[in-house]
This record gives structure tokens, sequence and C-alpha cells, in this order.
């Protein structure tokens, strides 16, 4: 099955970003709109995820976010796409990085 990507630039405001990272990783750092979802628990919290919007899957650089958008693919969700690159292209685009506190944070 082919996965679909995104860019970072490509990533619209109204997008739902999803990080599936583990939770040390997010700790760490993540966009701020971001909804962490840690990957394991997608099979059992896939009712929190919207229908009704593009949904953007992100990870650290890309391998486990694929991995996610081919199982939902696979579940029948059409409006998914990894972003190419994962939290390291977010960064390197520029993109603010924060920790849950809202203090600035670093992709680990």
């Amino acid at each position: 099955m082919q996965v679909p990507t995104t860019t970072v630039a490509q990533v619209g405001d109204d997008a739902f970003l999803l990080d599936v990272r583990d939770l040390e990783e997010w700790d760490a750092g993540h966009a701020p709109s971001a909804t962490h979802v840690p990957m394991m628990e997608i099979p059992v919290r896939v009712a929190e995820l919207p229908s009704d919007r593009d949904i953007v899957v992100v990870c650290r650089v890309g391998s486990r976010s694929a991995q996610v958008v081919a199982y939902l693919r696979a579940q029948g969700w059409d409006r998914i796409a990894n972003l190419d690159g994962g939290m390291f292209a977010w960064h390197a685009a520029g993109r603010d990085v924060v920790t849950s506190a809202g203090a600035e944070g670093y992709v680990l």
C-alpha cells in the first residue's frame, strides 16, 4: 500500500496533527497544536480521531508515522498523510516546538 506523504509547508492550519511518538519524546517537544496518541494506542483510541478534516501523522523522522498511516488507511481512513521527515523536518522548517508546559522544546 502506498503511504501518502505531505511536507511541512503543505500542512494546513486546519489539519489535525497526530503525534504518535512515545511520551518522553512528546514531553521533550512537540508541535503546539498536535494531539498525542502513542503509536501502540492507536487501535484502541481511533475513535478520538476526526473524520471531517485532514489528519497529518508525525513521529521523529517518519517511519512510525508511516506505519500508522498505513494501518489507518487499511481501516478506511482516506484523509490522512505522513509528515515527510517527521519532527526533525518540522523543527528544521522553523516551526514551533514546545513542551507541555509551553516552554521551548526540542526534538528527542
